[in-house]
């Protein structure tokens, strides 16, 4: 792995971080049992008006290119047995394909908003947000029958519960897919602040994360130390 394209690896107990392009590192890692990921969202990020104008999510979300959306082939069916992937509205007609043509089965589900921003932008209210989960033979879902539920309603993360990122997810989103994914090693390419890692640590997993913000991977660092620390042993 020395000529792998990175600038730091930070290694735990449960978990290895890695900073850098996720294009370029996520082959050479090798097999995971599970891609669990939030990518950047491929949807119109101008406009909002007056409320835009006084929240600085949306300029982060453009500053950061998580706008910009990603690179489907990046999620190798050959090289992980399953994978849960959020993505806006607007990629669905491109990344519902894609799955069903690499996975054996797939299922559409939904994080439902207890406080939605209270925006259209002439579009449908964000309500909610999407995730797919698409899996190979042997690594169905997971978990008790509310577990298997479709649909979870939690509340967006609000102040300093979005670790400074504009599209954080919160733990209850997490916790619940990780307890849907088969299989011991997780892996988020991108990784954000950490919060796919948190739930994995937290349910007894293994965690590969990658990132290429500085900022957002120093956070994902903190996040993961914490929660090693917090772990109860099985």
């Amino acid at each position: 792995m020395s000529d792998a394209p990175f600038t730091t690896v930070v290694t735990m107990e449960h978990a290895t971080l890695y900073l850098g392009d996720a294009n370029e590192l996520l082959h050479r890692l090798g097999w995971v049992d599970a891609i669990v990921t939030d990518p950047p969202y491929e949807f119109r990020a101008e406009g909002g008006g007056h409320y835009r104008s006084e929240r600085q999510g949306m300029d982060q979300i453009l500053a950061e290119g998580l706008a910009d959306g990603f690179d489907h082939t990046i999620i190798n069916p050959l090289l992980c047995g399953s994978a849960v992937v959020f993505c806006h509205n607007d990629q669905l007609p491109k990344l519902l394909p894609y799955l069903d043509g690499s996975f054996e089965r797939q299922a559409l589900c939904i994080w439902r908003k207890k406080n939605p921003q209270p925006v259209a932008n002439r579009h449908y209210r964000p309500v909610m947000e999407i995730y797919i989960h698409a899996w190979n033979r042997e690594f169905y879902p997971r978990g008790t029958l509310m577990d298997l539920d479709r649909e979870i309603i939690a509340m967006s993360p609000r102040g300093d519960a979005k670790f400074g990122h504009p599209t954080v997810k919160p733990d209850a989103v997490m916790d619940k897919i990780i307890r849907n994914v088969a299989g011991q090693i997780i892996c988020d390419p991108f990784m954000g602040t950490g919060s796919t890692g948190v739930a994995a640590v937290k349910a007894g997993r293994t965690f590969i994360g990658i990132e290429r913000n500085h900022k957002h991977f120093a956070t994902a660092v903190e996040r993961l130390a914490q929660a090693h620390e917090d772990r109860v042993p099985p």
